[in-house]
């Protein structure tokens, strides 16, 4: 069972501040102290500024930084970082928001918890030093470039390119407490294709991960752009080399990736603000997942003198039926009163282009190719692509620039089958199997992250849990969702399942209070409008039920361990 010190091994800099962690007063209420709400809003800024980039690269352009970009993730760096978020929270404690109204009370606890985020990951996560891949996911970026460069492109390129060999440096002297699943993902995204995407470029035969995609570059500058190739060489040879230091020390690799089960708990109470344990995780994702799954096999026997949905045959099929979805759904949405489309809503992109892959389509392709509803309702509108551009144009100095992945996930879920049970594919027989399919896979999902972050399933065990209980699932699909949800913050794999779940109540609240006076756009618009708070003050803010806000004004450190793993498998 891993321990703080564990987790900072050949760090004595990084033990001493986990040890010296300051004990927050734990207020029944909200505080009572001097600051203004200008003083917060200059405080934001100023946490803004201060807090470590979520990009690896975040500042590459920036000249002033060390070796165009490439951050000092040193535990001297991050014991900087820290001194500096705790002075930043000392005046953060001390804001009268006793005397804020109900809106700007929420605003503070959201800010808050972008603080115990950013703590989190600074005494906790530190991806810098136990995951390989925090690295990779940089190097493979750059493979990404299309050839010919020019102009403030290739000045770019270059710089990537001649950064490269420091990146690899920087990870062999920085990576000194690196988990098990960590490194194998990593020795796996570095070899190997898996078709999924997430950030990848789209290719129907992509090629062989990192190392590949170094190939790829190679050999397009050769064609295109010579005076890059040996730029590209060094490069690619570094990133070999990554590879071949990473097999070398892979059996001395023993850290785990998951955080604990105490500190995921304190992670969903404090960074996420969710009134629910992992416990309550497991049992509401297991009620959820048992519902759609029945409701799935109702549908399925109910249809079942109709014919099966077939998959598009072309592409060009394939774009008939997103322009045909797309069109169906924006009509829907304005004529069922469902929400507002602002005019600065226009044509949207969608996730998945058409591709025939040797070994079929995998399991999102296997939905999106027969009927594109319940992607598009979940990505595009009005869903992730929708909700982003009204995020884009919220000008609040807080609301505009908080993004709260449960609320993200949870209201593309609820989307899918509120919209199913609005009537949206009412004219289109087995579209709703379609729905259920996804809904069984969101709640699936929810176990896996748990018991990866509890330190109860490897990454194996999370891709075999999940594809055993969903139809279809393809094990690409599975492994890239378990590493998603196992590397991200903790908690985003729950995210679309709960979200969807919070989501829920919050209509079940505002219809109760109405009553016949209800009105689903009004819900939904004024949802859109609050922006990308947690869920829990979105709430509290749309009906005035505090009984899930009034928990969340207490405080308490981290714990300094991962005890609470409630698995035989924590020994293991």
């Amino acid at each position: 069972m891993p321990t703080t010190s564990k987790h900072c091994i050949g760090i004595l800099a990084c033990v001493a501040l986990l040890a010296a962690q300051p004990a927050y007063p734990a207020p029944s209420g909200p505080p009572q102290g001097q600051g203004t709400y200008d003083d917060f809003l200059a405080l934001f800024e100023q946490f803004v500024a201060a807090r470590l980039p979520s990009a690896w690269n975040a500042n590459f352009n920036d000249p002033a930084s060390p070796n165009h970009g490439l951050m000092d993730y040193g535990a001297p760096a991050m014991a900087g970082r820290l001194a500096r978020l705790d002075e930043l929270r000392s005046r953060l404690d001390d804001m009268n928001v006793a005397r804020w109204p109900r809106d700007r009370q929420s605003e503070y606890l959201a800010v808050r918890a972008l603080f115990d985020q950013q703590e989190f990951l600074l005494r906790v996560s530190r991806p810098w030093a136990r995951d390989p891949g925090f690295y990779v996911d940089q190097l493979q970026r750059f493979a990404f470039t299309a050839l010919p460069a020019g102009g403030a492109g290739l000045d770019r390129l270059q710089q990537e390119l001649a950064a490269v060999p420091d990146i690899v440096a920087a990870a062999q002297a920085t990576l000194d407490d690196v988990a098990t699943d960590y490194a194998r993902l990593a020795l796996h995204n570095l070899r190997h294709a898996d078709g999924v995407g997430h950030g990848h470029p789209y290719r129907a035969r992509p090629p062989a991960g990192v190392i590949g995609w170094y190939e790829d570059l190679l050999g397009r500058a050769r064609e295109s752009q010579p005076e890059l190739v040996p730029a590209v060489e060094a490069a690619s040879a570094s990133v070999r080399d990554f590879d071949a230091w990473l097999e070398r020390n892979l059996a001395g690799f023993r850290g785990k990736a998951g955080v604990g089960a105490a500190r995921y708990d304190w992670y969903l109470k404090h960074a996420k603000l969710m009134p629910y344990t992992s416990d309550d995780l497991l049992l509401l994702a297991s009620q959820e997942w048992e519902r759609v799954t029945a409701w799935y096999g109702l549908a399925r026997h109910r249809n079942r003198a109709l014919p099966e949905l077939e998959p598009a045959r072309t592409a060009e099929e394939y774009q008939q039926r997103i322009a045909e979805t797309d069109r169906n759904i924006r009509e829907f949405l304005v004529r069922e009163r469902i929400l507002t489309i602002p005019p600065y809503v226009g044509e949207l992109d969608t996730n998945a282009p058409f591709i025939e892959r040797p070994g079929g389509p995998n399991f999102w392709e296997h939905v999106q190719f027969r009927d594109p509803h319940p992607d598009h309702l979940h990505a595009v509108i009005p869903g992730h692509r929708f909700d982003g551009l009204i995020e884009d144009n919220n000008r609040h100095p807080v609301r505009g620039r908080v993004s709260d992945g449960v609320r993200a996930e949870g209201w593309g879920v609820y989307l899918e089958e509120a919209m199913l049970q609005a009537g949206v594919v009412a004219d289109r027989p087995r579209v709703d199997e379609l729905i259920y399919l996804f809904g069984i896979f969101r709640a699936a999902r929810v176990p896996a992250d748990v018991g990866m972050q509890r330190n109860e399933m490897t990454v194996e065990e999370a891709v075999r849990y999940m594809r055993e209980r969903t139809p279809f699932l393809d094990a690409d699909v599975a492994r890239v969702d378990a590493e998603i949800y196992l590397r991200r913050p903790p908690g985003y794999g729950v995210g679309y399942t709960i979200g969807y779940l919070q989501m829920r109540k919050l209509l079940a609240d505002r219809r109760q209070q109405l009553g016949d006076a209800f009105v689903l756009r009004d819900l939904d618009d004024q949802f859109l409008s609050l922006g990308r708070l947690p869920m829990s003050l979105l709430r509290w803010e749309m009906t005035g039920l505090d009984d899930e806000v009034r928990q969340l004004w207490q405080r308490e450190p981290i714990p300094d361990d991962a005890r609470g793993c409630r698995s035989a498998a924590c020994s293991r």
